[in-house]
C-alpha cells in the first residue's frame, strides 16, 4: 500500500481508525476493532467511569502494547473543558496524543471552529499532539496546520448520522493544501464511504457507529478494513479520466464484416 501511515513520528500499517463508542457489549466492540485491524483506537476520557478504580472500564480491555490510544475530549463543550480532560487524559494514559473535539450542544453536533482553535492553540504549547476533529474547513484546517497540530480531521458528515461524505469538494481542498495528514471523520456509513475518501487522498478515515451499530460489527470492522484498503489502492494505481463519451473497450480497426 506504498507509504505507511506517519503521525507525529509514529507509523502505522493500518489507515483506519476506529472508535469505542455505542457498542452493544464489550465482546462485540474488542473483536471488531480486532477484525478492523486499526491501531489507534479513540477513547473519550470524559465518559469513563473513573469514580471508582475497582471498577473497570474500556482501558481495561485492550492491550496499549498492540494499540495505540487517542483519547478525545467527547462531551466538552467549550474550550475551558477541553483543556482540563485533555490534562486528565495525559494523567491517566500516559499519552501526550488527543483527539480534540469541542462541540457545543445542538442536535447537528457541529464543532466550534473558534473554540477548537483556542483549545488547539493552548495544547500544543502544552505538548501535546493535536488531532483536532473540525468542519470540512478548508481556511481552519491550514490555521491549525500552522499552530502545529498533528492532523486535521475534517467531518464527512453529522456525527453518527450515517450521511456518508456530503463534505467531498472541501475534503479535496483540505487535501490539496495540507502538509499533516488528513482524517476523515464522521458521518461514513459503508465501507465504500471510506473508499471515497482514500481515493481522492485522504490519509485515514476515523469509524465507530457504523461499525458498532452495524446488525454484525465484527463482520463490518472487517469490511472497513477492505474498503480502506481499497481506496488507498485505487489512489495509489491512478484511475481512469471521466470521458463526456463512450470508448469502446476493443479496437475498433480491422473488424470482420459480417
Amino acid at each position: 500500500m506504498s507509504e505507511p501511515l506517519k503521525i507525529a513520528g509514529k507509523v502505522f500499517s493500518s489507515r483506519l481508525m476506529v472508535g469505542t463508542g455505542k457498542h452493544r457489549s464489550n465482546t462485540e466492540m474488542v473483536e471488531s476493532i480486532a477484525a478492523s485491524g486499526a491501531q489507534i483506537v479513540t477513547v473519550a476520557i470524559r465518559r469513563l467511569n473513573l469514580d471508582n478504580p475497582k471498577e473497570g472500564n474500556i482501558l481495561d480491555l485492550f492491550d496499549w502494547e498492540k494499540y495505540t490510544i487517542l483519547p478525545n475530549t467527547a462531551g466538552c463543550k467549550t474550550a475551558e473543558e477541553a483543556i482540563f480532560v485533555a490534562n486528565l487524559a495525559r494523567e491517566l494514559t500516559g499519552s501526550n496524543w488527543l483527539k480534540l473535539e469541542v462541540i457545543p450542544e445542538g442536535s447537528h453536533l457541529m464543532p466550534d471552529p473558534v473554540g477548537t482553535y483556542e483549545a488547539a492553540k493552548h495544547l500544543v504549547n502544552e505538548g501535546f499532539t493535536v488531532l483536532p476533529y473540525i468542519h470540512a474547513d478548508p481556511v481552519l484546517a491550514q490555521m491549525l496546520e500552522q499552530l502545529g497540530c498533528a492532523t486535521v480531521m475534517p467531518l464527512g458528515s453529522c456525527i453518527g448520522s450515517g450521511q456518508g461524505i456530503q463534505t467531498l469538494e472541501e475534503i479535496k481542498l483540505i487535501i490539496q493544501n495540507a502538509n499533516v495528514p488528513v482524517v476523515v471523520d464522521a458521518g461514513l456509513a459503508t465501507p465504500s464511504d471510506a473508499a471515497i475518501a482514500m481515493e481522492i487522498g485522504a490519509d485515514a478515515v476515523l469509524v465507530n457507529t457504523a461499525i458498532a451499530e452495524a446488525d454484525e460489527p465484527v463482520l463490518m470492522g472487517e469490511a472497513f478494513k477492505l474498503g480502506v484498503e481499497a481506496g488507498r489502492k485505487c489512489l495509489m494505481a491512478g484511475r481512469i479520466k471521466a470521458k463526456s463519451t463512450a470508448s469502446a473497450s476493443s479496437s475498433t480497426k480491422d473488424i470482420v464484416s459480417a
